[in-house]
């Protein structure tokens, strides 16, 4: 079965062609394997689709644009490719908006699909699908001596909100926060300087902790055995941590960087300017201004909860989306 998924978050709106091979037969599927997902096109755009919103409570008309620019060209490729079945799955910002309503038609009219607006909850769900479906085929005795271990801790970073799921096979237990790279960076950052004084980081961090401190008292994340990180802010520290001559998504996936790789980026990227951190060879240029927030959370979670690795997964919630069409 060959599907499309679409992941609009805050920051980015990715799409995910893939042919999903079912549980029991082997010959499902050109590329797809019994209970696999092989990619057929993985394709992100930052497209900033929440700029603003935290201020104004409002899609913006150029994010707007910006936004179904991108979703045209990729239902071109969903037509070229032949996907049978369509999701399209929004998060944080839509879900603040006011004028959701615009961006809902839009998608309408591109994909022919309603656009679902998801909980927090539903989001963690589902990237906690996509992270955990790989982790769960690997054994302990064979290709990953050491672990992972369940259960796990998921951590997807986005834009504008960070969802948090414990769960072995499945999820056990999920809350999606408002903390995320964009929304921080606008928060505090923003205009602070470059690099940013010591006051608005600590801020941003009062911030972190604040959310941390919620995530603590209703998830059990301290019965987690592995971190396992997700999303733009987590793979781009992995790239750096591994001194990467360029962004490689087949080295960072299932990565594992220690809490001092962690830190030692974090301290790094606060203390460079826009234009070094933009030079960095792994650094996607719309991650260039929102980098050390996502960073900075990062490390706050690995510090908060004492973990002493972090393993990075390329599959979130993009292959979550596309697993919940395979039935």
């Amino acid at each position: 079965m060959r599907v499309a998924a679409i992941d609009c978050g805050t920051n980015s709106v990715r799409l995910l062609i893939a042919d999903v091979g079912p549980a029991t037969d082997p010959g499902a599927g050109p590329g797809a394997g019994p209970g696999e997902l092989a990619d057929v096109e993985r394709l992100m755009e930052i497209v900033r689709l929440g700029e603003g919103v935290d201020r104004t409570g409002r899609l913006a008309p150029d994010a707007l644009a910006r936004t179904f620019k991108a979703m045209r060209s990729y239902q071109e490729l969903i037509e070229r490719h032949g996907a049978t079945a369509t999701r399209v799955v929004a998060t944080s910002a839509t879900r603040d908006a006011a004028n959701r309503h615009e961006f809902v038609e839009g998608v309408r009219e591109i994909f022919g699909v309603e656009p679902e607006v998801v909980s927090g909850a539903e989001e963690a769900e589902l990237s906690f699908t996509g992270a955990t479906r790989g982790l769960l085929r690997l054994s302990p005795e064979t290709e990953v001596p050491q672990g992972p271990l369940p259960p796990y801790l998921v951590v997807d970073i986005g834009g504008g909100s960070t969802e948090f799921v414990v769960g072995a096979e499945h999820a056990q237990a999920a809350l999606s926060v408002d903390i995320g790279c964009v929304r921080l960076t606008e928060r505090h950052l923003r205009g602070a300087g470059d690099p940013s004084p010591a006051a608005a980081l600590e801020a941003v961090v009062a911030d972190i902790e604040a959310a941390l401190d919620r995530v603590e008292a209703e998830v059990p994340v301290r019965e987690a055995h592995t971190l396992v990180g997700l999303a733009g802010s987590v793979t781009t520290v992995a790239g750096i941590a591994l001194d990467l001559p360029e962004y490689d998504s087949q080295r960072i996936h299932h990565s594992r960087i220690s809490a001092e790789q962690v830190h030692d980026v974090t301290r790094r990227l606060l203390a460079m300017t826009h234009g070094e951190r933009a030079a960095l060879p792994v650094m996607h240029p719309g991650r260039v201004d929102v980098i050390g927030a996502g960073a900075l959370i990062l490390d706050r979670i690995v510090r908060r909860f004492a973990f002493s690795q972090v393993v990075v997964s390329e599959h979130d919630i993009l292959d979550g989306i596309a697993w919940s069409l395979a039935g």
